[in-house]
């Protein structure tokens, strides 16, 4: 059965370093960034031979900072196969005109990159109260906001549940999460515990399904659960290419092999609705980039 595909955690990197200049977060490039950088044409090439339909490219912080320019660039040339994901200073004083600049640019999402390769632990001040102007645009404009984070971090995450109950948050890779004593996966109760909050969406990515297959764990048992708490409608894959290394086929199908158990209306939801729902510019039938969509008209 052809499936429609949609991927929501790809990133892109320019080899024209002088269009785009390089100015990772914190100072210290990723790894990845710098050996096996992909780009928009290079994207494209991969979603082509993968089968996959469309992409939310998220900003590459690790690469490019708050410089959304070359994801804006990819999404005005193709209106049709991308929309864009791109990050800002959150405690800027200017931060909700620079998320309006970006949303100007067609860039339909908006990404916080507090935990990762390039920085120790989980980062502090997600909650910080300056931070709260560009939350306010955030919802203002009907932006989901994906968070790169650690489980340490969900004290500060969850102060902005309280204050923020209907803005899609998406979660990238499940925190990173360690899985190998398997079930009952007493590592993931914390995450398990956030499934109360409807607002939360999960990024299923390369990162949490290596994890599934480790120690005790396996993709059913733990990917199981995650269905029987959120529902396959707030779970959306990302096959993060090219900082996972190999290929965005090779991603797709490890994937779908992972989660060849799961009903064809959950791999639905999990593989194109919910990326859709979150990210309407990615619709089959979408126009113009809108950020006002009426999500809650949408069937769950």
């Amino acid at each position: 059965m052809k499936r429609r595909v949609i991927d929501i955690h790809p990133h892109v990197i320019s080899t024209d370093t002088r269009a785009y200049p390089r100015d990772p977060l914190w100072g210290r490039p990723s790894v990845w960034s710098q050996e096996r950088p992909a780009s928009t044409e290079q994207l494209l090439q991969a979603m082509d031979e993968a089968g996959v339909a469309r992409a939310a490219i998220v900003q590459a912080s690790t690469c490019y900072g708050y410089d959304n320019s070359y994801v804006a660039d990819a999404v005005a040339a193709h209106p049709d196969r991308f929309t864009g994901v791109f990050s800002v200073d959150m405690l800027a004083a200017d931060a909700p005109a620079r998320m309006r600049h970006w949303v100007e640019r067609g860039l339909t999402g908006l990404r916080l990159f507090t935990a990762g390769s390039t920085v120790e632990g989980q980062v502090s001040g997600l909650d910080d109260p300056r931070s709260f102007a560009a939350w306010d645009c955030a919802a203002d404009l009907g932006l989901p906001v994906c968070v790169q984070m650690r489980i340490a971090g969900v004290p500060q995450l969850r102060v902005l549940l309280a204050r923020y109950p209907r803005v899609p948050i998406v979660l990238d890779h499940f925190f990173a999460l360690p899985l190998d004593e398997g079930p009952p996966y007493a590592s993931a109760q914390e995450l398990f515990r956030l499934a109360a909050h409807p607002n939360i969406h999960l990024k299923l990515t390369p990162v949490i399904l290596a994890r599934a297959h480790l120690g005790q764990a396996s993709p059913q048992s733990f990917f199981g659960r995650v269905l029987a708490e959120f529902g396959a409608s707030r779970i959306a894959w990302g096959s993060n290419f090219p900082a996972t290394a190999g290929s965005l086929k090779t991603l797709l199908d490890e994937a779908l092999q992972a989660l060849a158990w799961a009903g064809d209306d959950d791999l639905a939801w999990i593989f194109h609705r919910t990326a859709e729902r979150l990210y309407p510019a990615l619709r089959a039938d979408a126009g113009p980039p809108t950020t006002h969509d009426d999500r809650s008209k949408e069937s769950a």
